[in-house]
């Protein structure tokens, strides 16, 4: 699967991501919003290129405190297939995140992440997710790991545990390399990969 992300804001740098799946330290500034656009693409088969799936997230995110920050997504899905090919809305997401302080104040920063999850099936069961973002830097290099808990909220069942970690380097103050693991704690699902980011004055993107 490849997964791309663009964001476009009034402040370009206010939140830069050096990953696609992992969340580093930090939070949209107090007043600054920014538009996110995710981009999957999923291929089961590299022998059937016309059999796939593509997803589209469009976020918008707002800084209501320096520390803390609300979004909004919705989603689209597309699925070809060798005899068809539909668009369907896909549902909607609204998440928060919490950061403790400035940056640098305790050994390894720590943030909390929220997340709401409505399938557009509503027979379905919405689901809640919440994660433990912990990350450093040193010098030019990130390392942020992510603890992720998600569970379905109208059903009773066990909790899925999962990760995300990534380690980058800047080799250019507007460009990052690096690396980048996600998965299930269970082994049934574990992925890993080189992330790339950019930034200019007007927008960003990450690639992984």
């Amino acid at each position: 699967g490849l997964f791309i992300i663009f964001g476009i804001s009034n402040n370009s740098m206010a939140d830069w991501r050096s990953y696609v799946w992992t969340y580093e330290y930090s939070t949209m500034p107090k007043g600054v919003s920014e538009i996110e656009y995710y981009l999957t693409t999923k291929v089961p088969d590299t022998n059937k290129s016309n059999v796939n799936t593509w997803q589209h997230w469009l976020e918008l995110e707002y800084g209501i405190t320096d520390y803390w920050d609300v979004a909004m997504y919705q989603m689209w899905k597309e699925t070809n297939t060798a005899a068809s090919s539909t668009f369907d809305y896909d549902g909607f997401k609204v998440r928060t995140k919490y950061r403790f302080g400035e940056q640098g104040k305790f050994f390894i920063d720590p943030e909390l992440y929220f997340e709401y999850i409505r399938d557009d099936d509503l027979s379905e069961p919405s689901v809640g997710e919440a994660k433990l973002i912990l990350a450093k830097d040193l010098g030019s290099f990130n390392i942020s790991y992510n603890q992720i808990i998600e569970r379905d909220l109208e059903r009773e069942g066990k909790a899925s545990h999962e990760y995300a970690v990534g380690v980058s380097y800047a080799l250019l103050p507007d460009f990052k390399l690096g690396v980048e693991s996600k998965g299930s704690y269970s082994g049934r699902e574990n992925a890993i990969g080189p992330a790339i980011s950019w930034v200019s004055s007007k927008f960003w993107v990450s690639l992984g």
